[in-house]
């Protein structure tokens, strides 16, 4: 699947409008709206009517996009009550009631709204307003306000300022429920809802059975909920207070999005854009995974999606029933192994990265700090844990449960839950952990004595390693090879170095086309004509069987327009080789910083290299069955084929990663100096977001044509980045720009560009944007936001970055001590 197909573009349901005989912006009381007539909201954004959804005949009023996207539907009124024929008409009666009429006499929709003090001043209008929301107005002069709103009662769609939840006063509720096919507008079984009981989350059933929780909010976001906050387009909001609780999310620039749920119970934030005039998935809002199942590992039992079983008990807890934890059926759960005894003291477990239980039993309060929180637990006998409400300012507020805790899910999540136990097992677990460090302690007694044997035995081995690869054995490697399972290898075709040998005419000198870390690349050609590219590992490369393997595991799992195809393998002997796509332009880098190929690349075929660079890594972070982090973007791993399309290569140095944003510490630094960032040269710090730099490295090379380690300028000592971010702040973009350019480019395109790689390389991980966001800027038009300054910005960081290395220029390989 391409790329924009794992972005996954979608459409909702088509629909048919009889022909117009009116437009209107406002209808007052009495006054009616045919079949064939339409409102239309003040900016002509929105559009209401009838409409005939898909296939079906039957007619529904509804909302829909008139400006954009003319056909996406966004609220339907009688879902339920369809009308067969064309005789439906829409009426405000004088005391605000709006109906819909079947036949002109049949009432088969009500707003069942009315005004108790109606007057013969009352002016009651209907408008539907620029944001989506058919309000119905009282205009009279003594009193201006809204007597109902298609926003209180959502179907299957959240528009911006739309509410999410509960009115505590009135009792309305305003869930989602999906239609249930493109078809048909009607109720479909799956609802989403929140739960204000004890303390608000959201939840998803079928029927009456919960499939799902989202839950609690911690301050930012609602645990689990894949949306992100803060965002540059949108800003996610939670109300709670004696009146009303919900959700909600406003924009910050004009893009245009929305939250749709499918009928398959697919739910996704969608955005709209105009260069392919299609919505693209911009997130989705909840995972579909095998710990999503509500209480999939029952009571105190915990859920991962990368272990085997998923389901584990807590610590102090034991399966309730042993045999059907033995299948891997965690949904029994978990019991206590010691009993409570809260006379004698009971204490508190600490636990990490979990999304927290269900709080349906909880009681909260916000203004309790987290000691205030465990000695209120204390006092309760029934309380069975304890935890911070809000992660913000770091943490605050009280949340307590009360029962059993059901649906813990491990996932990246930023709070510590406290789990009571009894204090016999607190003890327990203390022992067993000085135990580990006592006989820690006298392994490495013990093995000081054996030190020394073993200092003697690896210098006399390291002697013999090199006179043995002075002899040509390359021994310590090939040990290595030989121990290589073929099951790793068994997703990928096998070649014959006889065969590779021959494609290559003996791996001649003729046939080299590069070098990188690896080792040389030879161009071949099989015996059925097919152009390859060889990739062979040399005996001086500081990289082996280790990268090899990951390649091979990472690269041949992925599919995708803008990620170098794998073909397949050959290890013989000491030999180690990958066999690629050829590419018939080589590398980016050597067209790009090449004063005379670089001539070839107008401004389209820069954007476009742009945009397929973004959509590959998009893929790799956030749409492919292994989420990865390259680790090793640069110009040099960006191929080009006959068109002039980049595609991303060399994932020897690339990392799986589980769930969002994820941090990982390290202690050797390997990458390409000029396109690694600060936080991962110097502190060892890689995820996501290291990409994101090098990606942003790219644009600005992209643009200007000039590398970012090597650029120099008389007017100060800077690299690539400061010397944009210099011309940013100055308003003079445009001057990065490749002089080659002037007669192709668009200027808007190329500033715009350049600005969203200078959000890219920012200095701090958490400013820079995700490529999710990076993909919808480069092909939107909407107000960015304004980039900080970038890193290695001084001339003092980048020395400090150029002393530390250990290699070359080029490759950087640190050790640093823990």
């Amino acid at each position: 699947m391409d790329s924009w197909s794992m972005i996954i573009l979608l459409s909702c349901a088509l629909f048919l409008i009889g022909p117009t005989s009116a437009t209107l912006d406002t209808i007052s009381a009495n006054q009616t709206v045919k079949d064939e007539d339409t409102i239309v909201s003040d900016g002509n954004l929105y559009e209401l009517g009838f409409f005939s959804p898909g296939k079906s005949k039957n007619r529904y009023l509804g909302i829909w996009y008139k400006k954009i996207s003319y056909g996406t539907v966004v609220w339907v009124a009688n879902r339920e009550t369809p009308i067969t024929d064309r005789s439906g008409m829409l009426r405000l009666s004088r005391d605000g009631n709006l109906q819909i009429l079947n036949g002109g006499s049949t009432v088969i929709w009500s707003s069942n709204t009315t005004v108790s003090t109606w007057s013969n001043d009352t002016a009651m209008v209907v408008r539907l307003l620029d944001t989506g929301n058919l309000v119905v107005w009282d205009n009279s002069s003594r009193n201006q306000s809204v007597i109902w709103q298609s926003f209180d009662y959502p179907v299957n769609t959240v528009l911006p300022g739309m509410k999410f939840g509960k009115n505590l006063v009135t009792g309305r509720e305003s869930s989602l429920i999906p239609w249930k096919s493109p078809d048909d507008p009607s109720p479909g079984p799956y609802r989403h809802w929140m739960d204000p009981n004890g303390y608000p989350q959201i939840f998803v059933r079928d029927d009456k059975v919960i499939l799902f929780r989202v839950g609690p909010w911690n301050g930012l976001k609602f645990q689990g909920l894949l949306l992100a906050n803060p965002d540059p387009f949108y800003k996610l909001e939670f109300v709670f207070n004696e009146e009303e609780v919900y959700y909600r999310f406003e924009l910050k620039t004009s893009i245009f999005l929305r939250i749709h749920v499918m009928p398959d119970d697919t739910a996704a934030m969608l955005s709209w854009i105009d260069q392919i005039q299609d919505w693209a998935v911009y997130g989705f809002a909840k995972a579909k995974d095998n710990c999503g199942r509500y209480g999939q590992c029952g009571a105190y039992g915990s859920c991962n999606i990368t272990r085997y079983p998923l389901c584990k008990c807590l610590v102090g807890f034991k399966p309730r029933v042993p045999d059907e934890w033995d299948k891997a059926n965690g949904s029994s759960g978990c019991v206590r192994k010691r009993a409570l005894d809260c006379r004698s003291g009971d204490g508190f477990k600490k636990i990490s990265g979990v999304i927290f239980p269900d709080t349906r039993r909880s009681r909260y309060n916000h203004s309790m700090t987290l000691l205030e929180c465990e000695m209120a637990c204390r006092r309760n006998c029934n309380c069975t844990a304890y935890a911070n409400s809000d992660i913000r300012n770091g943490g605050s507020g009280c949340l307590l449960w009360f029962d059993e805790l059901i649906d813990i899910t491990e996932y990246d999540e930023k709070q510590d839950l406290y789990i009571r136990l009894a204090a016999s097992e607190l003890v327990d677990s203390q022992l067993s952990f000085n135990k580990t460090k006592i006989v820690t302690a006298a392994v490495s007694t013990s093995s000081a004595v054996l030190l020394l044997f073993a200092v003697v035995y690896a210098c006399i081995k390291k002697k013999r390693r090199a006179h043995m690869k002075e002899r040509g054995n390359w021994y310590g490697r090939n040990k290595k090879i030989n121990s290589v399972h073929i099951e790793d290898l068994d997703e990928l075709p096998f070649f014959s170095l006889n065969k590779i040998a021959k494609a290559t005419n003996d791996f001649s000198f003729n046939n080299k086309i590069g070098e990188g870390g690896f080792g040389p690349v030879y161009k071949g050609v099989l015996e059925d004509g097919q152009e390859v590219a060889v990739k062979k590992l040399s005996e001086t490369s500081q990289q082996g069987l280790e990268e090899f393997m990951n390649e091979i595991r990472t690269i041949a799992k992925l599919q995708h327009r803008n990620l170098v195809k794998l073909l397949g393998y050959c290890i013989h002997g000491n030999e180690l080789i990958l066999i690629y796509e050829y590419m018939t332009n080589n590398s980016l880098d050597l067209v790009l910083f090449d004063e005379a190929r670089s001539m070839m690349l107008d401004w389209p075929q820069r954007f476009n290299i742009i945009n397929g660079m973004a959509r590959g890594i998009l893929y790799l972070h956030q749409d492919s069955r292994l989420q990865i982090i390259h680790r090793d973007l640069k110009a040099g791993n960006i191929l080009l084929d006959a068109d002039m399309n980049p595609k991303i290569s060399d994932f020897g140095l690339a990392r799986k990663f589980v769930g969002f944003d994820t941090d990982t510490k390290t202690k050797k630094v390997v990458g390409t100096y000029g396109y690694i960032p600060p936080e991962y040269a110097v502190g060892g710090r890689f995820s996501v977001k290291s990409d994101v730099y090098s990606f942003g490295v790219l644009v600005l090379e992209t643009v200007s044509g000039k590398r970012n380690r090597e650029f120099s300028y008389d007017g100060h000592n800077d690299n690539l980045l400061g010397h944009a971010w210099r011309l940013y702040r100055q308003g003079r973009s445009i001057e990065l720009m490749s002089e080659s350019l002037r007669g192709s480019c668009i200027d808007s395109k190329v500033l715009r560009s350049i600005q969203v790689g200078l959000l890219c390389v920012q200095h701090h991980a958490e400013d820079r944007p995700t490529m999710l966001s990076v993909v919808l800027m480069l092909v939107s038009e909407g107000v960015l936001p304004q980039p900080k300054q970038p890193a290695f910005f001084s001339e003092q960081s980048r020395a400090e970055l150029e002393s530390v290395s250990s290699v070359d220029d080029y490759m950087i390989t640190l050790l640093y001590a823990r």
